[in-house]
């Protein structure tokens, strides 16, 4: 069942996602700025290809990872999630959407401070 909905996911838009978060990750590593950042798009990349079947849970990191995710979150982290979060109310209201919608919920979270974050399979 995950890699059915993984295999429609990736159909219905999570190519798409998944190729913006690895531009966006290329553009940040080629910025010195965006180095500590990096890492973040390319998981959040890896998990917008193939979000079914994985979670996401706390890395211990130190106190940069804090300062990293607040600077993230006042300048992209908000209306990044309040993307998922929008995308994820219209699939609610499906009932097929709904498993879909769990997924851009989990991105939301992961997007809001993606620094100090492991994607796990499950």
């Amino acid at each position: 069942m995950r890699t059915l909905l993984n295999v429609l996911w990736f159909i219905f838009g999570g190519w798409i996602s998944g190729s913006l978060w690895l531009l966006a990750g290329v553009i940040l590593a080629i910025t010195v700025i965006g180095l500590p950042w990096t890492p973040a798009a390319f998981r959040l990349a890896g998990f917008s290809y193939f979000p079914f079947g994985k979670v996401v849970v706390d890395a211990p990191e130190g106190p940069e990872a804090v300062a990293f995710n607040v600077i993230w979150l006042i300048f992209a982290g908000w209306w990044l999630a309040l993307h998922h979060l929008v995308l994820a109310v219209a699939l609610g209201v499906t009932i097929i959407g709904i498993p879909f919608a769990w997924q851009h919920v989990k991105l939301a979270m992961l997007s809001l401070t993606p620094v100090g974050k492991m994607v796990i399979e499950v």
